[in-house]
Order: C-alpha cells, then structure tokens, then sequence
C-alpha cells in the first residue's frame, strides 16, 4: 500500500467496531463509492494491515470466569527450550496472548479458565512441565478495565 490517508483510517475505524457492516453502509459512512470502498479495503488486507476478521467474545459468558496475567521466567535461554515453550504456549487453549518482554519476567501470558481449580491444572499438568520454565508468578484479573479497543490510525 503506497499510502495511508485518513479515509483508510476511517475505514479501519469502523471496521474495528463492526466487521459484519455491509460494504455498501461502509462506504457510505465514509463517503465513498462501494467500488473504491472495496478496493481500499483489499489493499488494505494485502498490506497486512487488516489481518482478519472475527467476533469478540465474553469470557465470562463462555465459562471461563478465571483470568490472569502470568509472569514466567524461564531457566535459561536455551534456543530449543525456547522454541518448545513457544510452540507449547501458541497451541494452549487456555493462553490467549503471549508477550516476549524485557524486564523481570521473560514472557507474559494472558490466561482464561473456567475456575481457580482449572487454573491450578494449567499450572501442574502444562506450564509447570515444560522444560523452559524456572517459575511463574500470577496476578489475578480482579476486573477489566479495558479490552480490545480499535487501534485509532
């Protein structure tokens, strides 16, 4: 994409907040015709900069009552242990998000589970098992503040 205007910011707005907008109500939020609305939004997927679409879904409506930031510190920076841990974290239903980060911990994980009890399992029978991982610290999500907001171009 050679370049990014406001228009295509406006797009990415509202597409954001409702990706199931008609193409034909996009355009006409943003002043355009559904031709060069398509065209925009197309380009704007091969740059990658739309890199899918999906529904945002409540946690908590789903079950899955327990969440946590988890602070985990690896034994040491073994390239293969890493990978490992890696691969084992991108598969794990329960890690939502995963952050390689500089600071004390190593890698931040956003956690789901259906209870305290179920956190405890990921614990023991997953995270505690990979080779990679010295300790973890948890911090329990009391209440979410702020989630999955539009990124404002």
């Amino acid at each position: 994409m050679d370049q990014f205007d406001d228009r295509d910011g406006q797009i990415l707005q509202h597409l954001q907040t409702d990706s199931r907008m008609s193409n034909a109500d996009l355009a006409d939020k943003v002043g355009m015709s559904a031709s060069a609305l398509w065209r925009r939004v197309r380009a704007l997927e091969e740059a990658g900069i739309i890199e899918r679409y999906g529904a945002v879904v409540n946690p908590s409506a789903m079950g899955l009552g327990f969440e946590a930031i988890v602070h985990v510190h690896l034994t040491r920076h073994d390239p293969d242990r890493i990978v490992d841990f890696i691969r084992a974290v991108e598969i794990s239903a329960e890690v939502q998000e995963c952050y390689a980060t500089t600071g004390q911990a190593d890698y931040h994980l956003r956690v789901l589970c259906r209870d305290l009890a179920a956190y405890n399992v990921f614990l023991e029978d997953f995270l505690f098992r990979l080779p990679a991982v010295a300790s973890a610290q948890t911090n329990v999500v009391l209440r979410t503040i702020k989630r999955n907001r539009p990124i404002v171009p």
